[in-house]
């Protein structure tokens, strides 16, 4: 299977995005300049490494454009420092620790220090974890953010953490990939005046199976 069917069995995923006419001027802003380093405005700088690492290992430039192509990190950062709520930016910023904690923990080193092989293997060992597995950390995160019994100096679990993470990272990634202006329009089946009711019509004039654009 291509990246591009995977993607379209996946759909959004865990992750959930307010779409909004600032969200979508926000993601069609973040385009890519050569000439300009990226710098994130909310995450710190190491968290800003390894969240275009964990794109480039969920999203690499196959047939289509990949993550970083399109800026997607980019695009993240800016979401969390200027759409999301309070407390989704706490809970952003509190795993994207706990992942950095899991990576130290794993390969010894800080996120700045990773290498590629070493994203794969950290990303898959979360994403491709058995049912069970993934059960138990979404038990172990539900624990530790129930506000009944959270303790505020309480550190989230790193490896729950890490994959309330990356489940998320993945799902703003997928959709910002989808919805970007190139996959938007020049991928996925682009409609700009979208609503007309047809009952029975050739696969050729309705998408060739493609997912529709928004």
């Amino acid at each position: 299977m291509n990246r591009r069917q995977a993607l379209k069995n996946i759909g959004l995923g865990a992750g959930i995005i307010v779409v909004g006419p600032t969200t979508l001027s926000l993601l069609q802003s973040c385009k890519k300049d050569p000439k300009v380093t990226w710098e994130p405005i909310f995450l710190s700088a190491a968290n800003g490494f390894a969240l275009k690492q964990i794109l480039e290992v969920i999203l690499p430039a196959t047939d289509t454009p990949g993550a970083n192509e399109l800026n997607i990190a980019n695009f993240i950062d800016s979401y969390m420092d200027e759409v999301a709520s309070e407390e989704r930016r706490e809970n952003f910023n509190r795993s994207a620790s706990a992942f950095a904690a899991a990576f130290k923990d794993q390969f010894d080193k800080d996120l700045e220090k990773g290498d590629e092989e070493e994203y794969r293997q950290i990303v898959d060992k979360y994403l491709r974890a058995t049912p069970e597995i993934r059960e138990d950390y979404i038990r172990r995160n539900t624990e530790t953010q129930d506000p009944m019994d959270k303790d505020p100096e309480e550190n989230l679990d790193f490896e729950a953490g890490a994959y309330s993470y990356l489940t998320d990272v993945r799902g703003m990634g997928i959709w910002a990939w989808k919805t970007s202006e190139q996959i938007g329009e020049n991928v996925l089946w682009y409609d700009p005046i979208p609503g007309e009711y047809i009952p029975c019509g050739p696969v050729s004039e309705l998408g060739n199976g493609k997912a529709m654009s928004l």
